[in-house]
């Protein structure tokens, strides 16, 4: 199973999350809110979840919390606009599995999954 779900308020990162990967083979599923990414995942099982770190709802840090208690075998790929060291340190030591930068490049973001699904 290589089942994707996005969750980042940014429509324009959604959009280009499914540019990027879609071609490459991935199943894609977005969601515009960290509750929404949520009911998703109570619905059913990711590879991988790309979170957004900063969103109007629920922060990706609560959400990253969620995933790694309820769903162990999920690994976390923190996308943020607002990236700090320590944030970045906070979310790989709370169990998110990488970290990327916006604007990302396509190539960095399917580096970044190729990499996490061979880890699953």
């Amino acid at each position: 199973m290589k089942k994707i779900l996005v969750i980042d308020d940014e429509a324009i990162v959604r959009t280009s999350c499914e540019r990027a990967l879609g071609p490459e083979g991935y199943e894609m599923k977005m969601a515009s809110s960290g509750k929404e990414g949520l009911d998703l995942l109570e619905k059913e099982s990711f590879s991988i979840v790309l979170l957004d770190l900063k969103m109007p709802d629920i922060d990706g840090i609560f959400v990253l919390n969620k995933i790694t208690e309820k769903w162990p075998d999920t690994k976390v790929i923190m996308i943020t606009g607002y990236s700090t060291v320590e944030t970045a340190v906070q979310a790989l030591r709370l169990g998110a599995y990488n970290f990327i930068e916006k604007p990302f490049t396509p190539d960095t973001l399917i580096t970044a999954v190729k990499e996490a699904f061979e880890k699953c």
